[in-house]
């Protein structure tokens, strides 16, 4: 396979626009539960695979931005330029994690960010062999989009000194490829697409981007900050590496027929109307993964799903609310009974789950967390015959314009992978979902020959 070859990298600050509406330079956000949680854990990495624009489009739009195009430094440069200005809006981004130790206990960490301007890292790369084509039609997902990505193997905790965003524009045979890491700490999924769009706005020459960030933390008012945690930063455990089986990722697609007979079977079998798309799509998938491992009728099988906690608060979180407002579910049962009970009931006993996480839920276990502090291992997120769920269908991923044409695809990174990862994106068409799965080689090519999964599922290809 070919390799990707680092052309520069660099650190880039926010521009200093006193323009932006978040003047947060040299001061500190306080991290929340749902911040915290995620600190010994992988990032989060996610990137958008473009193609060059034709002479066509180019003379079709007669702007700075596609002038640029001529000349990839000159697209990289402008890019550069453009996250700059972006970070204005972002100052979190440009900075790193505080870390205070206790006085009275020398274990006890608390964590926050500082607003420094230390700067994300921009790295600009080339592959010289790799195609569009190559990364949208493969059978499995090549190991090269691996290295489309920087920061890997850091973990969120290391962004005390590592940068809590980097980006790397990797430039293809045919096309482009911005793959971005961001520290699950300093932010989720919802924060990550926000950042985003809003740097591909600013990029196609917007003067603000369209939504505002509010970077102001939610804490119930008995809550004290910071928030103290039983951590040691030399402590060598905290940065052991999990032995990982041989891996495989494969893309499986659910056009929007699919999703809608899916959410109709299982709400049929159950005779009701509650049950999702989003839960039945996953029923589907829990149900051929069960059985593909083989798993034995009396064992117990777990779907790690996340739980939003915007909506869920009263009065809900401000739009835009940027920090991590989510924690994960787990739902457990037996093989038997997922295989036995069929698609409607694996989706209802999902249902329920999501169903009981009210506003005193949600508050009952944010205030249970800082008393008891639980912070996810990667050991603890793949056990044995569990699926743990990430990202969303939700998330407004195609709208990523930089100026010169909406993205091709989407593509995770190597971060928080393990046997049982799963990542929902929605899917080029409307209405569609692509489901990135992560397994040990034998599940995949076993849930290729369930008719059953593949009645409803279609090789990704755009």
């Amino acid at each position: 396979m070919e390799e990707v070859q680092i052309i520069s990298a660099c650190l880039v600050g926010a521009s200093s626009n006193s323009s932006n509406g978040n003047k947060l330079i040299s001061q500190n956000i306080e991290m929340t539960p749902w911040d915290l949680q995620f600190l010994l854990v992988d990032t989060i990495q996610k990137g958008l695979l473009f193609k060059k624009p034709t002479p066509q489009q180019q003379e079709k739009n007669n702007t700075n931005m596609f002038k640029s195009l001529n000349s990839t430094v000159s697209l990289v440069d402008h890019l550069k330029t453009s996250l700059s200005r972006t970070l204005d809006f972002f100052p979190p981004l440009a900075g790193r994690f505080s870390a205070t130790k206790n006085p009275n206990d020398d274990s006890i960490t608390s964590f926050s960010i500082t607003c420094d301007n230390s700067g994300a890292e921009f790295t600009h790369a080339i592959a010289q062999e790799l195609t569009v084509k190559e990364i949208l039609e493969s059978c499995y997902v090549p190991t090269i989009v691996h290295s489309l990505f920087p920061l890997n193997k850091v973990r969120n905790m290391q962004c005390v000194t590592k940068p809590l965003l980097g980006v790397q524009v990797t430039e293809l045979v045919d096309g482009y490829f911005i793959g971005c890491t961001m520290s699950h700490s300093v932010g989720d999924g919802t924060c990550f697409w926000h950042f985003f769009n809003s740097w591909a706005e600013i990029s196609r020459g917007f003067e603000f981007i369209s939504r505002f960030p509010v970077l102001k933390r939610w804490f119930p008012e008995n809550i004290k900050t910071p928030i103290q945690l039983p951590l040691k930063l030399d402590d060598e455990k905290l940065y052991e590496c999990m032995e990982l089986p041989i891996l495989k990722e494969r893309i499986f697609h659910l056009s929007k027929e699919s999703v809608c007979k899916l959410k109709a079977k299982a709400n049929s079998e159950m005779g009701t109307k509650s049950i999702s798309s989003l839960q039945a799509f996953l029923a589907h998938l829990w149900r051929s993964v069960t059985l593909c491992r083989q798993v034995n009728a009396n064992e117990e099988v777990t779907l790690t799903i996340i739980i939003g906690t915007r909506t869920r608060l009263n009065p809900p979180l401000p739009e835009g609310y940027w920090g991590n407002a989510a924690y994960l579910k787990p739902i457990k049962i037996t093989a038997g009974e997922i295989l036995e009970k069929g698609l409607g009931w694996a989706a209802l006993q999902m249902n329920k789950v999501v169903a009981s996480q009210n506003y005193e839920e949600v508050v009952n276990l944010y205030e249970g967390w800082v008393e008891k502090p639980v912070i996810f291992s990667r050991n603890a997120l793949f056990v044995a015959n569990r699926l743990t769920i990430s990202s969303s269908p939700k998330f407004s991923i195609y709208s990523c314009d930089f100026g010169w044409g909406k993205p091709v695809a989407v593509r995770s990174g190597m971060a928080n992978k393990g046997d049982g990862k799963v990542t929902l994106f929605p899917g080029v068409e409307e209405g569609s979902v692509d489901i990135e799965v992560c397994l040990v080689p034998e599940t995949l090519l076993a849930m290729e020959n369930d008719s059953e999964f593949m009645e409803f599922v279609t090789v990704s290809t755009t």
